[in-house]
């Protein structure tokens, strides 16, 4: 294979009728490592709304927690890419993500809003860091996946272009965004999480995170300003990445998130109808997931 024979592959499939295809080249084979940093940074970007960052805040699956909440969103979203709406497994993950939800006073809007950044953040983020740009074909083919997705969630009114998509998230965000307390207790925790998977290095990580942060969500969680250098030195060592990243081989098997080293909270494996949180019938304070089992995920 050679680096741009996926690219060819997709030119060849329907952006409505083949999105699922589409979007599994994209993020297993063209851009693996960059879909995860941009998913974690579009839900990042979530909790500098107050209604979520104090809802998040309130269930303390990201303060208390924060491994798991990142293990369980990771791999739920993960089963659904790798065995479709229609397959077993995506079918169970869809189920439990909306058995979540539903505990949960969330508008529609809001879901709306979340969804967007599923969309629109991964395609900023290849803009300025990706090894290639989305085409304007393989936008449309996102956009149809999100759009199923939402409609198995039961969001209505969902934006049908990757245009649509993309003004709905900076008009939300324009409007909404802002200072709340227990909001930022959820970014602490989570930017310790990110920067603790690096042992000793965890304050250069951390502060490396901010340097990635826009001016909307460094003044919405009220952090210093990163000093330009390091924002400079940062953003400047992830785009020579993306120029060795684009000197490589295509890879030739796929990438699921499942298989990132910064899943750690299910080394014996895992059941996707046992992922997430569960109604307080359980018993208090124990995990859902049985531990302690063989492997029934890979």
């Amino acid at each position: 294979m050679r680096r741009y024979d996926w690219l060819k592959e997709i030119r060849r499939l329907d952006p409505e009728r083949d999105f699922l295809r589409i979007y599994r080249i994209i993020a297993t084979h063209e851009f693996p490592w960059d879909i995860t940093r941009a998913l974690e940074l579009a839900l990042y970007r979530t909790y500098a709304v107050p209604s979520i960052g104090r809802l998040l805040s309130e269930t303390a699956e990201l303060t208390d927690r924060t491994q798991k909440r990142y293990d369980d969103t990771a791999l739920l979203l993960d089963a659904v890419l790798e065995h479709g709406f229609d397959g077993e497994d995506g079918r169970t993950a869809i189920r439990r993500i909306n058995q979540m939800h539903r505990r949960y006073d969330i508008t529609n809007d809001e879901m709306r809003y979340v969804l967007c950044t599923f969309v629109v953040v991964p395609k900023r983020w290849l803009d300025a860091y990706g090894w290639r740009r989305l085409t304007r074909h393989e936008q449309h083919a996102v956009a149809a996946y999100y759009r199923t997705l939402g409609g198995h969630m039961g969001i209505t009114e969902l934006p049908q272009t990757y245009e649509d998509f993309e003004r709905y998230l900076d008009a939300y965000e324009a409007a909404h965004f802002g200072w709340d307390e227990s909001a930022r207790r959820v970014s602490d925790a989570t930017l310790d999480l990110m920067a603790g998977w690096y042992g000793p290095l965890a304050p250069v990580v951390r502060g490396a995170s901010k340097a990635l942060l826009d001016d909307s969500l460094l003044d919405a969680f009220r952090y210093d300003r990163p000093k330009p250098a390091v924002q400079k030195a940062v953003r400047g060592a992830l785009k020579l990445r993306a120029k060795a990243v684009r000197l490589l081989p295509p890879r030739r098997t796929p990438h699921y998130a499942r298989q990132n080293p910064e899943i750690k909270g299910y080394p014996n494996g895992f059941r996707v109808a046992e992922l997430g949180t569960f109604p307080a019938s359980r018993a208090a304070g124990g995990c859902p997931v049985p531990h302690g089992q063989g492997p029934a995920a890979s």
